[in-house]
């Protein structure tokens, strides 16, 4: 499992003094991007290989509120991993007395520039492989 640590910023709550939604799919990112990084596998490394990885599917289940200058740990783990799609799973925690705000789940496929699906490349899969293999399951 891989946990960033981020701040609550003040844009990024509603009228109602919490949290919009929508930045939990946005720290869900920062979580799987942190986690290719720790992997071995970059972002840009893979685009320029003419493959990128578009989310099929997103799910997010709210179970309370953060508020502005909380501090979070966005936890990360990879649930499902193939050479054609890998699958992640989030807890979006607040640090300060560990209440679990959301919990997550993406699943990404790896594409060419024009949508077709792809086989993942040996020098990645096997990095995020091998990163995969040895995390404990939750």
């Amino acid at each position: 499992m891989v946990t960033v640590k981020d701040r609550v910023r003040f844009v990024e709550t509603d009228m109602m003094g919490v949290v919009h939604h929508a930045n939990y799919l946005r720290w869900f990112e920062m979580g799987r991007v942190e986690y290719m990084r720790q992997a071995g596998v970059y972002l840009l490394d893979l685009m320029a290989a003419g493959i990128v990885f578009p989310i099929t599917d997103v799910s997010c289940n709210y179970r309370a509120s953060a508020r502005f200058d909380d501090c979070l740990l966005i936890e990360t783990a990879m649930a499902e991993l193939s050479k054609v799609k890998m699958v992640f799973t989030y807890r979006v925690v607040r640090e300060a007395d560990g209440v679990l705000l959301a919990t997550g789940r993406t699943q990404n496929a790896f594409t060419d520039g024009a949508g077709k699906i792809v086989r993942l490349p040996a020098e990645y899969y096997d990095r995020l492989q091998q990163m995969f293999t040895r995390e404990e399951p939750r």
